[in-house]
């Protein structure tokens, strides 16, 4: 009885040492745990990782995440070639877009008619070997045009043509009220006419027909005033003769209508 009771508490004294040693040899046998390390990256591409305490050296490091890359765009407007539409003799829009690499304005082509031109002025021309006659001034329309034609109200069998880098044109002497219109033609046709293409003609008046009408004015003014003048001096008269013979009547007490008492 001594002799179980003696095993018994050498076995209650063995066990929490037992249990110690199987514990230190499954740590000791066991392979480390490793915690995953947590990466946060910002949705603006920043490279700044943030970790925590726990570091894996055998883990690589996340490749650099490059910035958002500026795209600088250059919002230039564009070049026109400098054409003035209302001049003679200039370079053809086309041949200067080859030379400069302007942009030529939008203008019709050569397969159908172009569009009707714009008039300036229609007015007499006062010097030189052409005095007497009008000239037609115009601006080339955006189309094709090979040539020009003035149209003269009246007369369209008569209408004159010009080369297609002409703005200008002489026509004969034109009454006043005259419609003149001028279209721009090429292989596909005419333009037609239009309120920018069509004018009437009326001329200034000169500085020599500014003259006569008032001369004109001026003597009819002194013509009426001197029958007023001649009007108002006969009727004074004719009242201070009337006054004259009334008084002559009553200052003599013998004269009567029936003759002297």
């Amino acid at each position: 009885m001594t002799s179980l009771c003696r095993n018994l508490l050498f076995f209650l004294i063995a066990l929490p040492l037992l249990q110690s040693h199987l514990y230190t040899h499954a740590a000791t046998t066991s392979s480390p745990s490793t915690r995953p390390r947590i990466r946060f990256i910002n949705s603006l591409g920043s490279d700044d990782d943030y970790e925590d305490d726990y570091n894996d050296d055998d883990n690589s490091s996340l490749s650099e995440v490059p910035s958002t890359v500026k795209i600088s765009v250059l919002n230039t407007a564009p070049q026109f070639c400098k054409i003035n539409p209302c001049l003679e003799d200039q370079e053809p829009c086309h041949q200067l877009s080859e030379k400069t690499g302007c942009l030529c304005p939008g203008i019709s082509g050569a397969d159908e008619p172009p569009h009707p031109p714009v008039i300036q002025t229609v007015l007499p021309v006062s010097k030189g070997d052409n005095i007497g006659k009008v000239e037609v001034q115009w601006c080339a329309p955006s189309s094709v045009v090979s040539g020009y034609r003035v149209v003269v109200e009246g007369g369209e069998g008569d209408a004159l043509e010009f080369g297609d880098a002409l703005r200008r044109g002489l026509v004969g002497s034109l009454e006043v009220g005259t419609k003149v219109c001028v279209e721009a033609i090429n292989g596909a046709g005419h333009s037609s006419p239009s309120e920018f293409s069509c004018i009437r003609y009326n001329p200034p008046k000169t500085s020599g027909h500014n003259l006569l009408v008032w001369i004109l004015g001026g003597g009819v003014a002194l013509l009426l005033l001197i029958i007023i003048t001649a009007v108002i001096l006969w009727k004074q008269k004719v009242c201070q003769k009337g006054k004259r013979d009334s008084a002559d009547g009553l200052g003599n007490p013998s004269y009567s209508k029936e003759g002297t008492l």
